[in-house]
């Protein structure tokens, strides 16, 4: 029961509606923000018209509370770009979701070389490791809310590259 309070204190808003209203706006502003700025810089969509025939899928805002470094920053807010890829259709959005997995056998092989020849581990961890996968199919998303482009009122955003939440973004 301890447990569970300590969960329910975080306090972690569920739109962006709730997230602008919170008492911690301002830091759910700066995620929301740092997120932006990264899918801008690795070039994940394009603004255009609709193309005739073809349907936009929304997106929305998830946001978390991680722990930080004690006395630096004890929290970090987290702000995350998803799309709503319960709305893709197979055979229009997506075709294959298949993701390839390591096998743990080729994990304790890697293992073993390293403590045989006395090497180097060192893991790498990529923040934005799904925004870095090239599409092959064409999908367009909502203008993510509270970031839409003035003037470009009803466009919508043509992905270039992967985004948290489509069918397909384990496998690119």
């Amino acid at each position: 029961m301890a447990y569970a309070l300590l969960v329910i204190e975080i306090d972690i808003p569920t739109s962006f509606t709730e997230a602008t209203r919170s008492g911690e706006a301002k830091h759910w502003h700066e995620a929301m923000d740092d997120e932006m700025l990264s899918l801008m810089k690795n070039k994940t969509w394009e603004v255009v018209e609709l193309p005739k025939g073809r349907k936009a899928i929304g997106c929305k805002w998830v946001y978390a509370k991680k722990d930080g470094i004690d006395d630096v920053n004890p929290v970090r807010f987290k702000a995350r770009l998803v799309a709503k890829g319960y709305a893709q259709k197979e055979g229009i959005d997506y075709n294959e979701i298949f993701s390839p997995v390591v096998k743990h056998s080729s994990i304790r092989i890697l293992l073993a070389l390293v403590a045989q020849f006395d090497l180097e581990l060192v893991q790498l961890d990529v923040k934005t490791a799904f925004l870095h996968g090239n599409l092959s199919e064409e999908i367009y998303i909502r203008q993510p809310e509270g970031y839409e482009e003035k003037g470009k009122n009803g466009l919508v955003c043509k992905l270039n590259k992967s985004l948290y939440g489509l069918k397909q973004s384990p496998r690119q």
